[in-house]
């Protein structure tokens, strides 16, 4: 990048790295953190590297969490007997915050998707299968991005679900081919509201 030193323009380059953010953005951030204190810029350096080193998977779900089990496995006071699936963490924050769904989740690890390579095999759906059989789950909501991937992925699962608990679909008022993170509230409280079962 012209017009910066070459530790600045480093630092820059890192930050065009992360989804969402262009060049201006990213400078804006790497100009933003020069200004901070030194104190400040080691903080946020070890919670980046410690974030990397203790955060994995749940064993039982998927999501993110620094224990064997996440905190939502753990909260005795959802509804055990409902799972929602979703492709990514950041798709259990989405719903998440609609502060609407009270039950578990399972989270897939992607979509499936022939043309990137990504088959059923590399997803957590076989472990979805095993638990909802021993947990004995009584409904499990598909909660995948109205995509063609979103798409035949809900229709695979679902297919495979069916002889072992009911298996819904999470309404849709969102775009086909929009990410489910970038929703508001209000329409993935609406589309849980509405969800209907999987043909």
């Amino acid at each position: 990048m012209s017009g910066f030193t070459k530790p600045l323009s480093k630092l820059i380059d890192q930050f065009e790295q992360l989804p969402g953010i262009g060049p201006r953005t990213a400078q804006r951030l790497a100009l933003h953190l020069l200004r901070q204190p030194e104190e400040k810029i080691r903080l946020f350096s070890e919670a980046l590297v410690n974030a990397k080193s203790q955060v994995g998977q749940c064993k039982k779900c998927f999501h993110l969490t620094a224990g064997e089990l996440c905190e939502i496995c753990l909260n005795k006071g959802r509804n055990q007997d409902l799972i929602c699936v979703v492709s990514e963490s950041r798709d259990l924050l989405a719903l998440e915050r609609t502060r609407e769904y009270k039950g578990l989740y399972h989270v897939i690890g992607g979509l499936i998707s022939p043309m990137d390579g990504i088959g059923p095999e590399m997803l957590e759906i076989s472990s979805l299968i095993k638990r909802v059989d021993k947990e004995n789950i009584k409904e499990v909501i598909l909660a995948l991005t109205p995509s063609i991937e979103g798409d035949t992925t809900s229709l695979y699962v679902g297919r495979l679900l069916k002889p072992f608990t009911k298996v819904t679909r999470i309404a849709y008022g969102l775009p086909v081919g929009s990410e489910l993170e970038y929703a508001d509230e209000v329409t993935l409280s609406r589309a849980l509201e509405g969800r209907r079962d999987l043909d």
